[in-house]
């Protein structure tokens, strides 16, 4: 086998349809538009899913899903990240640097996510500034005897 002798597999290749070669070939005359209507005029078609008036099925179906614009810019942090935080301060600036949250973030929670190795405590104490703190996050700060700033 040469490079110059390949070939593609018999009936891989098939020609192409050529309209208009009498009745014989099958697609003379009408050329397979079939008589009259809209397939059967030059340049006559519609937009993909017109259904000739009917209401089409992507309008007929409900809407659902939204993807919010604003949380491109918010992010989240749990507290046993905190605790590994060398900074007198934990700031937006300072959860950036440390690569704890994403370069675009605005707004920043910090959450309190139970999970079996942590367990949700907070053994040192941190200072909070400017960011929101949920509930349960709060109170685990507050006991171990850090503050928050808003």
């Amino acid at each position: 086998m040469r490079l110059n002798t390949l070939k593609p597999a018999a009936g891989a290749k098939t020609a192409r349809k050529r309209l208009g070669r009498g009745i014989g070939s099958g697609l003379g005359k009408t050329c397979g538009r079939g008589h009259k209507g809209q397939a059967a005029r030059a340049g006559g078609y519609h937009k993909v899913g017109f259904e000739g008036g009917q209401m089409p099925l992507q309008r007929r179906l409900p809407k659902f899903g939204f993807r919010s614009r604003s949380a491109r810019f918010a992010d989240e942090v749990r507290l046993g990240d905190l605790a590994r935080l060398n900074a007198d301060i934990i700031d937006l600036e300072a959860l950036k640097t440390a690569g704890l949250v994403d370069r675009r973030a605005r707004t920043v929670k910090v959450i309190m996510q139970y999970n079996k190795k942590t367990k949700g405590d907070l053994k040192n104490p941190v200072n909070i500034k400017g960011l929101s703190v949920t509930r349960g996050a709060r109170a685990a700060i507050l006991a171990a005897g850090g503050t928050i700033e808003d």
